[in-house]
C-alpha cells in the first residue's frame, strides 16, 4: 500500500486544515510492559493484587512466543504518524491491515 508523503488533514491544535507530513509510527509491542519488574510487583502488592494465584493474566501467562497462535497473522495494522507543518504537533492515524506499507514521494 502506497501512502503519500504529504496530506491535508485537520490539526486539532491549530483548529484548521493544514498540510501534514506522513511517516510510519513505530509499533510498541508487549515487551514494553514489564509486569514482573520490581516496581510492578510492589505496586500490585500495595494494591492487594493476586500474584501467583491461578490465571490472573500477566502474572501466570507464559512467554508470547509459546502461545498457540503466535505469528498466525500475515499482515500488520500499520499506524501512520501525521506531523503538522505549522505547529509541529503530531497525531497517530490508525491504519488498515496491509502486508507492506510504503510512504511515496508523489
Amino acid at each position: 500500500m502506497k501512502v503519500p508523503k504529504k496530506v491535508k488533514k485537520y490539526c486539532s491544535h491549530c483548529k484548521t486544515q493544514k498540510e501534514m507530513s506522513v511517516s510510519i509510527a513505530k509499533q510498541q509491542g508487549k515487551n514494553k510492559v514489564h509486569p514482573m519488574s520490581r516496581g510492578s510487583k510492589r505496586r500490585i502488592k500495595l494494591r492487594g493484587g493476586f500474584r501467583g494465584a491461578g490465571n490472573k493474566g500477566s502474572f501466570s501467562r507464559g512467554a508470547i512466543t509459546k502461545w498457540k497462535r503466535y505469528g498466525a497473522k500475515k499482515s500488520k495494522k500499520v499506524n501512520l504518524k501525521l506531523q503538522c507543518k505549522e505547529c509541529g504537533k503530531s497525531s497517530i492515524l490508525i491504519g488498515n491491515r496491509a502486508k507492506k506499507v510504503e510512504v511515496s514521494h508523489s
